[in-house]
């Protein structure tokens, strides 16, 4: 684990894998310290926002491997299935980019329980771990302007699905109907880190 110092009022903590920082996330909120923020996980780090005037920012980061110890399990799993049209814009480039036929593309998009790692790039966008290795391509040489929103992309490892209209590079496979943020909720984000996910083909 290494901590560092994000000016006065922050400390980013980097773990060894997104299980680490994940662990970390749910003492620090099982806690309710005063003071604290806002805590914000990133694929194997864990950024932590405090009122340094209430919060001993030292203090915190010598007490982090003592919490880390003490890091109950995590709780079983929320599940979400999303049901896809895999009609995208680049799900023909995809196949062509990995050797595979359209319909194999989508066999082993659809294979895996995807594990949300964390939520990043626009509000409720999650990035879900656990891509079939063939399907692992680069960001496009070309990002779009305008991404629509439900569309279900690939990129570096990750699939994701978009929450909003927004640009982006990530390959389209398809499309879903997932309202994934929604400002007026309780919770606007859908999905949160450690969720799991499943995609369903539809016609």
């Amino acid at each position: 684990m290494k901590t560092r110092f994000m000016g006065d009022s922050a400390l980013l903590v980097e773990t060894d894998d997104p299980a680490g920082a994940q662990a970390l996330r749910r003492v620090l909120l099982r806690g309710s310290m005063p003071g604290l923020r806002e805590i914000i996980p990133g694929q194997s780090s864990l950024l932590i926002a405090a009122d340094p005037l209430r919060v001993d920012l030292d203090a915190l980061a010598a007490r982090l491997p003592e919490l880390m110890r003490d890091a109950a399990p995590p709780a079983a799993p929320r599940q979400h299935e999303f049901a896809v049209n895999y009609t995208g814009e680049d799900l023909a480039l995809a196949a062509r980019l990995t050797g595979m036929d359209v319909e194999e593309v989508v066999r082993r998009h659809t294979a895996p329980l995807y594990t949300v790692s964390f939520l990043g790039f626009t509000p409720g966008f999650a990035y879900l771990d656990g891509l079939d290795g063939r399907l692992k391509l680069p960001r496009r040489a070309d990002p779009r302007v305008r991404v629509p929103a439900g569309s279900v992309a690939i990129a570096d490892g990750y699939t994701g699905i978009y929450p909003q209209a927004t640009p982006g590079g990530w390959h389209i496979l398809g499309r879903c109907e997932a309202a994934l943020f929604d400002a007026q909720r309780p919770s606007p984000a859908l999905l949160a880190p450690g969720d799991r996910v499943r995609f369903r083909e539809i016609p």
